[in-house]
């Protein structure tokens, strides 16, 4: 159930979209250019074998990359223009604006709150641009592009889970094996006393798991298949979890105020 203090922050929110936002152009654009330059890159290969095989590591350094951004810049006010705007986004409006109470969206206008703004996009094809020039000097042009391509990819992934993490429930969130999972995952880092610190993973669990940041106390096949299951959640953050959910005074832009006892409880 949606807090009074949520309420009032997703109505003046709503109130500051620009009326020329729209949400299915924010989105056909991002997809349109991601696709777009897998599209290309794929028509550039030239019978690629053990290239593919960079796809891995490039896959799971995306996903620690994704885990310490979340970690140590989108919850971390850090006094550099960028880097703080990239803050304020997400820790003190996207983390107001969803809860593990009411976590969902209504319409088309939310998703200016839910999918990153295209600036992302570009610095992610910038990045991706120099890293692919890099794989393909030191190994072949296929190299290059597969590194590109997975880059893309990979950050679709990260936007369609987020957006699963975000509707309303349907058969499919709760069905679909890795949305199922993320999406509870995801839910439980909207809880305001646990938002600062536990499952910054928004794609894959790995780095979570890895870096022993989960919510949950499982092994790694465990993280990846748990579903909305709640039965592994850690005992000693579900007293923080509980009172949270029923009680947001302690609640700030910032994140919570803990007491000393719900600190010592975070740190285990």
């Amino acid at each position: 159930m949606m807090s009074e203090r949520q309420r009032k922050f997703r109505e003046n929110y709503k109130s500051r979209i620009s009326p020329f936002y729209n949400g299915l152009l924010h989105i056909a654009v991002m997809y349109g250019a991601g696709i777009s330059a897998i599209y290309y890159c794929a028509g550039k290969l030239q019978n690629p074998g053990w290239e593919w095989l960079i796809a891995i590591p490039v896959f799971i350094a995306g996903n620690f990359i994704e885990w310490a951004m979340h970690m140590y810049v989108m919850h971390r006010r850090i006094d550099v223009f960028a880097l703080r705007a990239i803050y304020e986004r997400h820790t003190r409006e996207h983390h107001q604006y969803f809860t593990d109470n009411e976590p969902t969206i209504d319409a088309v206008r939310e998703f200016r709150i839910v999918f990153f703004p295209w600036r992302v996009l570009i610095t992610l094809g910038v990045f991706g641009t120099v890293l692919g020039y890099t794989a393909s000097q030191i190994f072949n042009a296929n190299a290059g592009y597969i590194v590109f391509m997975s880059m893309a990819a990979q950050y679709l992934v990260y936007e369609t889970f987020h957006y699963c993490c975000h509707v309303r429930d349907n058969w499919f969130v709760r069905n679909m094996p890795f949305i199922n999972t993320i999406r509870r995952h995801h839910t439980a880092h909207h809880n305001q006393g646990i938002m600062m610190k536990y499952n910054m993973n928004l794609t894959f669990p790995l780095a979570d798991w890895f870096m022993g940041t989960s919510d949950l106390r499982r092994g790694l096949f465990g993280h990846l298949f748990n579903g909305y299951s709640e039965t592994h959640v850690k005992e000693e953050l579900k007293p923080v979890i509980n009172r949270f959910r029923i009680d947001d005074s302690r609640v700030t832009l910032d994140g919570p105020a803990l007491t000393d006892d719900e600190k010592r409880a975070m740190a285990q």
